[in-house]
């Protein structure tokens, strides 16, 4: 396995410090997606093509968290948006470039994280897709209307929420808390043991709605645990 350790940049979580990424780079090694499910066990996540985990010099602030789903209690919250989405209709498509998709996702970042860069179907693909992962793109429609898509990565004993984008008009449905509630049951009726969530980070208040998801395992310490 070839890991490579980046430069130290701009943290995107906590702006006053810097980021070092330990990452895999998958044209070195020989069975990338027989590793990616490994590495999910020891905190590690996909974005692209490179595999990767924070590695910063005298932080640890980013936590790899992940759902037990056969053990998953819905709050009452979470059961009214569940009953609320209930007329959508979900179906899986292959990770390919789609106009409608792409138009989507642009409204979304524009509109939820207030970034105006010019995204390009290159750079949308590059972000979210790689050649080697088991991904699939699931659409949540009502009716014909794409309301929003959810990235997700198979692996043996999981499924990894690689990102999920929505429409910004439809906030009163909640959709990305539907979005994981869903994840949640597939990852039931497919019999695997997790949800993969990414990144908690205390202090950074995007990251904070993950820990709704009850129980949550983090991995801390070199393991995983419920309290950290």
């Amino acid at each position: 396995m070839n890991s490579q350790t980046s430069l130290p940049q701009k943290c995107s979580y906590l702006p006053d410090c810097l980021s070092t990424l330990t990452f895999i780079d998958p044209y070195f090694s020989a069975n990338i997606t027989s590793q990616y499910d490994e590495l999910s066990q020891y905190g590690f996540r996909r974005s692209g093509e490179y595999i990767y985990r924070p590695n910063c010099q005298n932080c640890d602030a980013c936590i790899s968290v992940r759902v037990p789903v056969q053990n998953f209690a819905p709050s009452r919250s979470q059961r009214r948006i569940w009953k609320k989405n209930q007329d959508l209709t979900i179906s899986m498509v292959a990770p390919m470039f789609e106009k409608e998709h792409f138009e989507l996702y642009c409204r979304y970042i524009k509109t939820r994280h207030q970034e105006n860069d010019e995204h390009t179907p290159e750079s949308y693909l590059r972000f979210l897709t790689s050649y080697w992962s088991r991904t699939i793109f699931y659409e949540f429609r009502l009716a014909d209307k794409l309301l929003a898509v959810a990235v997700v990565d198979h692996l043996k004993r999981g499924l990894s929420a690689v990102y999920t984008f929505f429409d910004p008009d439809y906030s009163e449905r909640s959709l990305g808390v539907f979005a994981i509630l869903w994840e949640i049951e597939e990852c039931q009726k497919l019999n695997r043991n997790w949800l993969y969530l990414g990144y908690w980070v205390k202090n950074c208040r995007k990251m904070n709605y993950k820990t709704n998801y009850k129980p949550l395992e983090f991995y801390y310490q070199a393991k995983w645990q419920y309290n950290i």
